[in-house]
């Protein structure tokens, strides 16, 4: 269906990939992996035909749709949901104008007989068949379903879209995208701003009704649930697995062991071969030998191995300072703004030790109840801290709050203490600081991406007893989110996390707070058993509903 055909990226004397060859085929599921950097988010805007490649070209059907959700999104601020949503089919109402002004031209033009007359009675007749074709007498109707699916309300739909945070928005430009019913779907982090309901709403649809489908997530269970095929990019070339992403890790792994053993090898033959050149060099009865394996080296193409993600690396936090039985104890806390009630009545004790989890739909309450535990907002009821609480809080905001004028290195070292001052490379490393040039770079140059990396690894450096993290996997990568996960299984405190990635809360929490319709409600399971729960909550919803 689409073609890739060496394709080249260059940039200020770089080559990010080069010669690159693959297709896209129909109901191709295909997740595009790699490390941060390697020209993946660059390949995928090349793919939907808004940057063009130094070499090589993308060729599709001239009747090819393709959708693309990048990672930062446009949405205008003009509109309201409904007509926001609306533009999937701006480009039908552009057909019916051209439609509209051809037939003018014809009713005007008296060169009956003329080859250009013919060729536009032609022209019209093909655009009316494509147009007429598209069933328009239901598009409000596909609209209104699109949104209600995506968790909107029908009092949302004359909202200005101003009104919205960016995980709602991006489900308007996702319910645009799926109303154009594209035949390639390019996703680029799509359930970074996503809640856990919406990421399984949008799974089921692309598994059950979109076409083919390219996707950038760090989500492993997002990924592992909807695709069957995974190109790696890495090193400026592709390797391209006929399996998900968990079976390709295994053949990665296998395709580095065979590398590496091939790499060791060619080595050895290097220098031994080197060797008998010192060796015999100046021996005049060796000289066609020496000049021969000479010429075979400058010829030998050297083999490569790919790129390892070296940072095996067991963070530990400092132990923490013991705190009372109850960290946190709230009785009737609620909050509203106005006439708005975020959440009210919510009951909760969370003991020294518990690992818990705050999910729910984006905009029920769960960063609002972190920033009354924090005492940043007031509230109603009572919320009372246990004796010696000492709060590590990681919101969404964090990556700005640190000193724009310090060092990566710095910004670590000036909190690293005792035996973790000799890791802090590898810790910097682990978190995609590793180079010098990286590690020495002031903070106000960095990314949004790498501000949250490195407010994150200060967090791990200070002795806490309980740990608050709103969203911290947004911008890490996979291997990265092992790691804190790990350290965060290991940490002896007690912890409370926001988040919708299931994986991360897979086997880290044994408590569920699920916020919505303006109440908190405690599930004493992991996140897992509480999915299942809800799901048959919701067919028992369902069943209620048919009956």
């Amino acid at each position: 269906m689409i073609s890739i055909d060496g394709l080249t990226v260059e940039f200020g004397g770089t080559t990010l990939f080069s010669d690159l060859n693959f297709q896209i085929n129909e109901k191709d599921r295909i997740a595009l992996m790699g490390k941060n950097g390697a020209g993946k988010s660059t390949l995928l805007k090349i793919l939907a035909g808004v940057r063009q490649p130094t070499r090589g070209k993308v060729t599709a059907p001239k009747d090819c749709v393709i959708a693309y959700l990048p990672q930062h999104l446009m949405t205008e601020d003009g509109r309201t949901v409904f007509e926001e949503a609306s533009q999937a089919f701006a480009h039908l109402k552009e057909m019916e104008e051209e439609i509209e002004r051809m037939n003018n031209e014809l009713a005007t033009r008296t060169d009956y007989e003329s080859d250009s007359y013919m060729a536009l009675i032609e022209k019209v007749a093909a655009m009316s068949e494509k147009f007429y074709a598209i069933d328009m007498t239901h598009f409000e109707e596909d609209v209104e379903k699109a949104l209600l699916g995506l968790g909107f309300l029908r009092e949302d739909f004359n909202r200005p879209t101003s009104d919205f945070s960016g995980g709602w928005r991006m489900r308007i430009e996702l319910a645009k995208l799926l109303l154009q019913n594209p035949d390639v779907l390019l996703l680029d982090e799509p359930t970074n701003h996503l809640d856990i309901e919406s990421i399984q709403w949008l799974e089921d649809f692309l598994i059950n009704s979109a076409k083919a489908v390219v996707v950038i997530s760090h989500d492993r269970k997002f990924v592992d649930n909807i695709t069957t095929r995974t190109i790696e990019v890495t090193m400026g070339r592709i390797y391209d697995y006929k399996v998900n992403y968990s079976q390709y890790l295994v053949l990665r792994k296998e395709r580095r062991e065979q590398q590496m053993k091939q790499y060791e090898e060619q080595q050895k033959m290097i220098q031994e071969t080197k060797d008998f050149i010192e060796r015999f060099k100046g021996t005049y009865s060796k000289t066609l030998q020496v000049q021969s394996r000479v010429k075979m080296l400058e010829k030998l193409e050297l083999i490569e191995v790919d790129e390892e993600d070296t940072s095996a690396l067991r963070l530990k936090f400092p132990p923490s300072p013991r705190s009372g039985n109850y960290p946190v104890i709230m009785e009737g806390v609620g909050k509203t703004y106005g006439d708005h009630v975020v959440f009210k009545n919510a009951n909760l004790t969370i003991e020294r030790g518990d690992k818990v989890a705050f999910v729910g739909k984006n905009g029920e309450g769960k960063s609002t109840l972190v920033k009354c535990i924090m005492n940043e907002i007031d509230h109603e009821g009572t919320l009372t801290l246990g004796h010696n609480v000492q709060i590590g809080y990681f919101a969404q905001n964090q990556a700005s709050l640190l000193d724009e004028n310090l060092t990566v290195f710095q910004t670590i070292d000036d909190v690293a203490k005792g035996e973790i001052r000799n890791k802090i490379r590898d810790l910097l490393g682990a978190f995609m600081f590793g180079s010098p040039e990286a590690s020495m770079k002031k903070v106000k140059v960095l990314s949004g991406g790498e501000r949250t990396r490195l407010a994150m690894i200060k967090l791990l450096l200070e002795p806490v007893n309980l740990l608050i993290l709103d969203e911290p996997t947004n911008h890490l990568d996979m291997k990265t989110k092992d790691i804190l996960k790990q350290a965060l299984v290991d940490f002896d405190g007690t912890l409370i996390v926001v988040s919708h990635d299931r994986d991360f809360l897979d086997g880290l929490v044994t408590k569920v707070y699920e916020f919505g319709n303006q109440r908190v409600k405690e599930h004493l399971c992991g996140i897992y058993e509480f999915l299942e729960t809800k799901k048959m909550e919701n067919l028992q919803e369902l069943e209620r509903k048919n009956a």
